[in-house]
């Protein structure tokens, strides 16, 4: 009896310390993003994403044309919500997006604007942008986490997940495997932080200034992946992204953040006997 009584008090304790050091950890999230927001507000100018001069009514124009299709497709998709996706989609998928990056680089290159100094390829060395994007990924965790439990409490947890992390989940095969994982870690964070973050981003700053542009930004970036129930916490996610690349000045921080949160995301699906829920 009394070692039960001692276990129970362990593990109270345990529960306990566990609260307090996420709400510390939540706590030191939140200064961290806010330190970077005062940050941002006090530059006379920006730092990240391309100089707003650069960005004009030709850009503009391709912008709304993205985001046109973005519409499109999410209105298409949720229409057909019954509809799984499948490795010949991704695959189809894939490379559309990448013809897209391919098309919007080529014109930038013709108008004149110098991609790597735009984007910041430059701005930090490689080490330095992977270290700062893994500090601002983690401090963004709690962050999500906190979205994602607010979303299940209004709307219910339910079991629809993401159509790529469903294909992930129920493939069979060692190659589907590899190929998601190749999508998920090295080319969706470049072609969508290019997309989202340095292009579509830059366009809506010009035009609309930092904060606006972040939270459109962040917006389309979670109606872009059509999830109604992710839809809070993708948010959050993409304006933690853009704040790391107007903070930082290098769209290779945003990029760190988008492939370590994919690579996680789908270390604990490819082994969840090691992680909770």
């Amino acid at each position: 009896m009394r070692s039960d009584s001692l276990f129970a008090a362990f593990g109270a304790a345990a529960s306990f310390s566990s609260n307090v050091l996420f709400a510390l950890y939540f706590f030191a999230s939140i200064c961290v993003y806010l330190a970077l927001i005062f940050q941002i507000s006090a530059r006379a100018s920006p730092l990240g994403g391309a100089p707003t001069k650069s960005f004009g009514l030709p850009e503009a124009i391709v912008a709304g044309a993205l985001i046109f299709l973005f519409l499109r497709a999410i209105g298409a998709s949720v229409s057909r919500s019954s509809v799984e996706l499948n490795a010949r989609d991704l695959l189809a998928n894939l490379i559309f997006t990448v013809v897209m990056v391919l098309f919007i680089a080529t014109f930038l290159k013709l108008r004149g604007i110098d991609l790597s100094s735009a984007a910041g390829f430059f701005r930090l060395n490689f080490l330095r942008a992977v270290s700062m994007g893994t500090i601002l990924l983690l401090a963004a965790y709690p962050l999500i986490a906190l979205s994602e439990a607010v979303t299940q409490s209004l709307f219910g947890s339910g079991s629809s997940k993401q159509n790529v992390v469903e294909l992930f989940s129920g493939s069979r095969t060692i190659e589907q495997r590899i190929m998601i994982i190749v999508f998920a870690v090295a080319i969706a964070p470049v072609v969508e932080e290019f997309l989202f973050r340095f292009f579509l981003y830059g366009v809506l700053k010009r035009y609309f200034g930092r904060f606006l542009g972040i939270t459109v930004n962040a917006l389309l970036f979670a109606a872009a992946h059509t999830h109604f129930p992710s839809f809070v916490p993708l948010f959050v996610l993409g304006s933690c992204f853009t704040i790391a690349y107007e903070w930082s000045g290098s769209i290779l921080v945003a990029m760190t953040m988008h492939s370590l949160f994919n690579t996680v995301s789908l270390t604990v699906l490819a082994f969840p006997e090691l992680f909770p829920q």
